[in-house]
């Protein structure tokens, strides 16, 4: 997952921001922890988080969002005993997951293309209604991010779902930046070619347990973060690989490609 070695895997703790009975794949195999509140404690410029969203469709302006999941990635910092240089480490323990409520009574029906859409990640009306009151949901989500930044790949139709299920039910938007990894990915490894994150899994062998589930989608991207590591040292700018590197690479790379079509 990481240079040479694996990921830091520890399980979730008693004060993990994973909402209680929401579900979550990961948390069948993984065993009690604190380090997920220890994660949070630590200063946030060691603390990214990788995000995904499941929708009723893909356009963000209009379509649902059914599920959020996002997992810690902890970052060395230059006052780390690695002075920056070591690896990045997926931090499982410290972890979301929810789906959300849904009255069917107070949604208009779905049209064929949702539907297929649910079909492809398996969110059914069943688990939607045994989901977290949105309300609830969003404002876990808030507080178990802490600020960090967001990573995600086409991270802005994540934004977008999020700030917009946020402004329907009268919260703030969320303020930390996000960033889109496709971009850092694409500046780091032109020659790759790829787009989707199928695409970037296949080219750097990550593997994924249960694809187009939120929590399984965030562990990947969290993987194919590892996997770019040693090319983001190559480009760090400061004693140590920072999100402003991130952020530049992602900017230079946005705009050699244009805008999008």
């Amino acid at each position: 997952m990481g240079d040479s070695e694996g990921p830091t895997i520890p399980g979730p703790g008693p004060d993990s921001g994973a909402i209680p009975d929401a579900g979550g794949w990961w948390r069948r195999w993984m065993r009690p922890s604190p380090e997920g509140a220890a994660t949070r404690a630590v200063s946030a410029p060691t603390r990214w988080v990788v995000l995904d969203v499941e929708a009723t469709g893909l356009d963000a302006h209009r379509d649902r969002l059914l599920a959020v999941a996002a997992v810690a990635v902890r970052v060395p910092g230059p006052g780390s005993g690695s002075g920056g240089q070591g690896r990045a480490e997926i931090v499982l323990g410290d972890a979301f997951e929810c789906v959300l409520r849904e009255d069917p009574s107070a949604q208009p029906p779905l049209g064929d293309q949702a539907r297929a859409n649910i079909l492809l990640h398996g969110i059914g009306l069943g688990e939607r209604r045994r989901g977290v009151d949105p309300l609830q949901a969003m404002q876990a989500l808030q507080g178990w991010l802490a600020g960090a930044p967001v990573l995600g790949f086409h991270v802005a139709f994540d934004e977008t779902l999020l700030q917009r299920q946020r402004r329907v039910l009268g919260l703030p938007p969320l303020r930390q930046p996000f960033v889109d990894l496709e971009h850092v990915a694409q500046a780091l490894m032109p020659q790759a070619g790829g787009r989707s994150l199928d695409d970037w899994m296949a080219r750097l062998g990550v593997q994924c347990a249960e694809r187009h589930r939120a929590a399984a989608d965030a562990l990947a991207t969290a993987e194919v973060l590892l996997h770019l590591w040693p090319a983001l040292r190559r480009e760090q700018r400061g004693p140590a690989v920072g999100l402003a590197d991130l952020q530049r690479l992602a900017r230079a790379r946005k705009w050699l490609a244009g805008p999008a079509r």
